[in-house]
């Protein structure tokens, strides 16, 4: 287990900006959901305009996942992803701050029964999700659904940053669990429990393979298939889309049947396809800051190598 330290611990002068921040975010948090966002978009605006690295690597995972994309059309989907990033961070204080009457009023969810009736037979259930822009937001409605659940997170460099995510998501797990912990991750799913769990960036420690991802190499993890195995769960694939008009919509898939099946690769593969189908409907909210296609084994081109070309 990882050594807890409440949040309010960490006072000293270098936090002082990070609470500035966390300041100005519950204040915007008060405002009515149309404004909110509409300074989250301004965040995503200038963070685009400021991107530097971070905007060429967003530019060239495009690049690779949507070929048949002219180049002005694919710059305008990096637009469109910073500006949902930018929503995101204000999406995050929701998670925290957010009342649950509004929660329910921005949030529909769509199949949640596939969850609800896997625990109620005493099944663990993973809920199979990936990175999405809405990701810190939509534990709240999943929560109040009446879905207990164990959420998985990555440890930041910042022991700050890790803790106020982690008890952000807090607010709406059951507990949280540090991704490489599959352990407790086993334990609870053999209680019966629901995970929240994203397997879908770049991975390159034992049990990694490489997969195609939109016809592009890319490292992944075998962890879904042992997790349903060893703790005899159902896997629902469990996706989040925000709307046009602010709302946000929760999609629950059928469980996979069969899984895990004979071939890790082929169980990684059924995630992968669903992933694929899910981010076309909604391709700026899929997570394309973060460098999907690094940490292949010696071969491949390094997909990164002249980010330089794509500022």
């Amino acid at each position: 287990m990882t050594e807890r330290r409440s949040l309010y611990s960490y006072w000293g002068p270098r936090y002082w900006p990070s609470w500035l921040g966390l300041a100005f975010l519950r204040l915007i948090c008060l405002l009515p959901h149309s404004a909110r966002l509409a300074i989250g978009r301004l965040i995503g605006r200038l963070a685009h305009r400021a991107g530097g690295e971070r905007r060429a690597i967003v530019r060239r995972n495009i690049e690779l996942c949507f070929p048949a994309l002219s180049t002005a059309e694919r710059n305008e989907l990096a637009r469109k992803h910073f500006i949902a990033l930018g929503m995101s961070v204000i999406e995050m204080g929701l998670g925290r701050w957010a009342g649950d009457a509004e929660i329910r009023t921005l949030c529909e969810l769509e199949n949640v029964h596939y969850v609800t009736e896997a625990l109620a037979e005493g099944r663990g259930v993973i809920l199979l999700s990936a990175h999405f822009t809405t990701l810190e937001f939509s534990g709240r409605a999943v929560q109040m659904a009446g879905v207990v659940f164990d959420a998985v997170y990555r440890r930041n460099r910042s022991d700050f940053v890790t803790e106020f995510l982690r008890t952000g998501r807090e607010r709406s797990a059951d507990a949280t669990i540090e991704k490489r912990d599959i352990k407790t991750m086993v334990r609870r799913l053999r209680e019966g429990k629901a995970v929240w769990y994203a397997p879908d960036q770049s991975y390159k420690r034992k049990g990694a393979v490489v997969v195609p991802f939109f016809g592009e190499p890319t490292m992944h993890t075998t962890a879904t298939s042992t997790l349903a195995r060893l703790g005899k769960a159902a896997v629902v694939p469990f996706f989040p889309v925000r709307r046009k008009d602010g709302t946000y919509l929760l999609k629950f898939f059928a469980p996979f049947e069969d899984f895990p099946g004979d071939d890790p690769v082929a169980d990684v593969m059924r995630y992968v396809h669903v992933l694929e189908d899910h981010i076309r409907t909604c391709p700026e909210q899929y997570f394309w800051v973060h460098r999907k296609f690094k940490d292949l084994p010696p071969g491949y081109a390094d997909a990164y190598a002249d980010l330089d070309a794509a500022k």
